[in-house]
Protein backbone atom coordinates (compact mmCIF):
# COMPACT_ATOMS: atom_id res chain seq x y z
CA UNK A 1 0.00 0.00 0.00
CA UNK A 2 1.53 3.29 -1.31
CA UNK A 3 -0.41 6.25 -0.57
CA UNK A 4 -4.08 6.42 -1.17
CA UNK A 5 -4.59 3.17 -3.12
CA UNK A 6 -3.56 -0.61 -3.11
CA UNK A 7 -0.89 -0.71 -5.72
CA UNK A 8 -1.86 -4.14 -7.55
CA UNK A 9 1.50 -3.64 -10.05
CA UNK A 10 2.12 -2.08 -13.12
CA UNK A 11 0.15 -1.70 -16.46
CA UNK A 12 0.50 0.25 -19.67
CA UNK A 13 -1.52 3.33 -20.57
CA UNK A 14 -3.37 3.06 -22.92
CA UNK A 15 -3.38 6.14 -24.28
CA UNK A 16 0.33 7.50 -23.77
CA UNK A 17 1.72 4.24 -23.41
CA UNK A 18 3.26 4.60 -20.37
CA UNK A 19 4.06 2.56 -17.74
CA UNK A 20 1.89 3.55 -14.56
CA UNK A 21 0.49 1.95 -11.72
CA UNK A 22 -2.18 -0.23 -11.47
CA UNK A 23 -5.11 0.86 -8.88
CA UNK A 24 -8.83 -0.17 -8.81
CA UNK A 25 -9.37 3.16 -10.07
CA UNK A 26 -7.10 2.95 -12.71
CA UNK A 27 -8.36 0.00 -14.20
CA UNK A 28 -11.75 2.14 -14.52
CA UNK A 29 -9.76 5.26 -15.92
CA UNK A 30 -8.53 2.12 -18.53
CA UNK A 31 -12.22 0.99 -19.18
CA UNK A 32 -12.63 4.43 -20.01
CA UNK A 33 -9.82 4.77 -22.12
CA UNK A 34 -11.11 1.97 -23.98
CA UNK A 35 -14.68 2.84 -24.58
CA UNK A 36 -13.43 6.18 -25.85
CA UNK A 37 -10.96 4.58 -28.40
CA UNK A 38 -12.28 0.91 -29.71
CA UNK A 39 -15.83 2.22 -29.18
CA UNK A 40 -16.28 6.00 -29.28
CA UNK A 41 -13.72 6.29 -32.25
CA UNK A 42 -11.18 8.28 -30.63
CA UNK A 43 -7.53 8.83 -31.73
CA UNK A 44 -5.09 8.53 -29.28
CA UNK A 45 -3.68 11.80 -29.81
CA UNK A 46 -7.10 13.64 -29.24
CA UNK A 47 -7.21 12.14 -25.56
CA UNK A 48 -5.02 13.81 -22.83
CA UNK A 49 -4.72 11.70 -19.84
CA UNK A 50 -4.06 12.82 -16.44
CA UNK A 51 -4.16 16.46 -17.38
CA UNK A 52 -2.75 18.73 -14.69
CA UNK A 53 -4.68 21.52 -13.47
CA UNK A 54 -3.38 24.32 -11.39
CA UNK A 55 -5.64 25.47 -8.81
CA UNK A 56 -6.38 27.99 -5.84
CA UNK A 57 -8.56 29.24 -3.23
CA UNK A 58 -6.97 32.49 -1.71
CA UNK A 59 -2.99 31.62 -0.31
CA UNK A 60 -3.60 27.88 -1.09
CA UNK A 61 -3.00 26.43 -4.29
CA UNK A 62 -2.73 22.78 -5.53
CA UNK A 63 -2.87 20.51 -8.94
CA UNK A 64 -5.25 18.28 -9.19
CA UNK A 65 -6.09 16.16 -12.18
CA UNK A 66 -8.37 16.20 -15.02
CA UNK A 67 -9.04 12.05 -15.99
CA UNK A 68 -8.85 12.89 -19.70
CA UNK A 69 -9.49 16.11 -21.87
CA UNK A 70 -10.35 15.55 -25.29
CA UNK A 71 -9.45 17.75 -28.08
CA UNK A 72 -10.72 17.23 -31.85
CA UNK A 73 -11.62 20.08 -34.51
CA UNK A 74 -9.22 22.33 -33.13
CA UNK A 75 -11.04 22.56 -29.64
CA UNK A 76 -11.31 20.67 -26.28
CA UNK A 77 -14.72 19.48 -26.81
CA UNK A 78 -15.09 17.04 -23.62
CA UNK A 79 -13.74 16.52 -20.55
CA UNK A 80 -14.26 12.94 -18.07
CA UNK A 81 -13.86 13.69 -14.64
CA UNK A 82 -13.88 9.43 -12.95
CA UNK A 83 -14.45 9.20 -9.27
CA UNK A 84 -15.75 6.36 -7.62
CA UNK A 85 -18.94 6.41 -5.89
CA UNK A 86 -22.06 8.82 -6.59
CA UNK A 87 -21.96 11.08 -9.54
CA UNK A 88 -24.24 13.94 -8.76
CA UNK A 89 -22.05 15.36 -5.98
CA UNK A 90 -19.21 15.34 -9.03
CA UNK A 91 -20.91 17.51 -11.44
CA UNK A 92 -20.00 20.92 -9.89
CA UNK A 93 -16.01 20.30 -8.98
CA UNK A 94 -16.38 18.60 -13.04
CA UNK A 95 -18.15 21.37 -14.21
CA UNK A 96 -15.65 23.86 -12.49
CA UNK A 97 -12.67 22.33 -14.20
CA UNK A 98 -14.56 22.52 -17.50
CA UNK A 99 -14.26 26.18 -16.85
CA UNK A 100 -10.50 25.67 -16.62
CA UNK A 101 -9.10 23.38 -18.76
CA UNK A 102 -9.15 26.30 -21.49
CA UNK A 103 -10.24 30.10 -21.83
CA UNK A 104 -14.00 28.72 -22.77
CA UNK A 105 -16.44 26.51 -21.24
CA UNK A 106 -16.19 22.92 -22.73
CA UNK A 107 -18.96 22.08 -24.35
CA UNK A 108 -19.65 18.57 -22.97
CA UNK A 109 -18.63 17.62 -19.26
CA UNK A 110 -18.77 13.77 -18.49
CA UNK A 111 -18.97 12.45 -14.76
CA UNK A 112 -18.40 8.74 -14.43
CA UNK A 113 -17.85 6.45 -11.47
CA UNK A 114 -16.72 3.98 -14.21
CA UNK A 115 -19.86 1.81 -14.47
CA UNK A 116 -22.57 4.74 -14.89
CA UNK A 117 -21.92 8.42 -16.34
CA UNK A 118 -24.15 11.53 -16.52
CA UNK A 119 -23.17 13.57 -19.62
CA UNK A 120 -23.77 17.59 -18.59
CA UNK A 121 -24.08 20.49 -21.15
CA UNK A 122 -21.69 22.85 -19.57
CA UNK A 123 -23.34 25.81 -20.92
CA UNK A 124 -26.50 25.24 -19.66
CA UNK A 125 -25.39 22.22 -16.43
CA UNK A 126 -27.94 20.23 -17.37
CA UNK A 127 -27.40 16.31 -17.08
CA UNK A 128 -28.13 15.36 -20.80
CA UNK A 129 -27.95 11.86 -21.16
CA UNK A 130 -27.06 9.16 -18.42
CA UNK A 131 -24.75 5.92 -19.42
CA UNK A 132 -21.81 5.25 -20.44
CA UNK A 133 -23.06 4.38 -23.75
CA UNK A 134 -24.34 8.16 -24.06
CA UNK A 135 -20.73 9.59 -24.08
CA UNK A 136 -20.62 11.01 -26.94
CA UNK A 137 -18.73 9.33 -30.16
CA UNK A 138 -15.86 11.19 -31.75
CA UNK A 139 -18.16 12.71 -34.90
CA UNK A 140 -20.88 13.40 -32.53
CA UNK A 141 -18.46 15.76 -30.36
CA UNK A 142 -17.32 17.43 -33.88
CA UNK A 143 -21.31 17.99 -34.74
CA UNK A 144 -21.46 19.62 -31.39
CA UNK A 145 -18.82 21.59 -31.75
CA UNK A 146 -19.38 23.05 -35.13
CA UNK A 147 -22.44 24.59 -32.84
CA UNK A 148 -21.17 25.78 -30.28
CA UNK A 149 -20.06 29.47 -29.92
CA UNK A 150 -17.08 28.78 -27.24
CA UNK A 151 -17.73 31.65 -24.69
CA UNK A 152 -14.66 32.91 -22.71
CA UNK A 153 -14.87 32.36 -18.68
CA UNK A 154 -14.10 35.79 -17.30
CA UNK A 155 -10.94 36.15 -14.36
CA UNK A 156 -13.51 36.92 -12.40
CA UNK A 157 -15.37 33.41 -12.81
CA UNK A 158 -11.88 31.68 -13.42
CA UNK A 159 -11.32 32.64 -9.93
CA UNK A 160 -14.63 31.28 -8.81
CA UNK A 161 -14.37 28.19 -10.45
CA UNK A 162 -10.70 27.25 -9.18
CA UNK A 163 -11.74 27.73 -5.66
CA UNK A 164 -14.56 25.54 -6.48
CA UNK A 165 -12.46 22.68 -8.11
CA UNK A 166 -9.86 23.37 -4.64
CA UNK A 167 -12.78 23.18 -2.14
CA UNK A 168 -14.32 19.98 -3.54
CA UNK A 169 -11.21 18.25 -4.26
CA UNK A 170 -8.63 19.41 -2.08
CA UNK A 171 -9.78 20.56 1.16
CA UNK A 172 -11.05 17.64 3.54
CA UNK A 173 -9.62 14.82 1.03
CA UNK A 174 -6.97 12.77 2.96
CA UNK A 175 -3.60 13.59 3.76
CA UNK A 176 -2.19 10.08 1.86
CA UNK A 177 -4.42 10.83 -1.44
CA UNK A 178 -1.29 11.05 -3.57
CA UNK A 179 -3.29 12.20 -6.79
CA UNK A 180 -3.57 15.50 -5.42
CA UNK A 181 -0.77 17.98 -5.47
CA UNK A 182 -0.72 20.88 -2.47
CA UNK A 183 1.63 23.49 -2.89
Amino acid sequence: MQGHHLILGELVDLISGEIIQDTHDERYRQKLAHLLVNRKGYLKKEIQPRRELLVTAGDKSAIVKVDFVINVAGRTGMIVKYGPGSLVTRHRPALAASRLVDPYQVPIVVVTNGEDADIIDGATCKVISQGLEAIPARIELIKKISKTDFIEISPQQVEIESRIVYAFEVDGSCPCDDTICRL
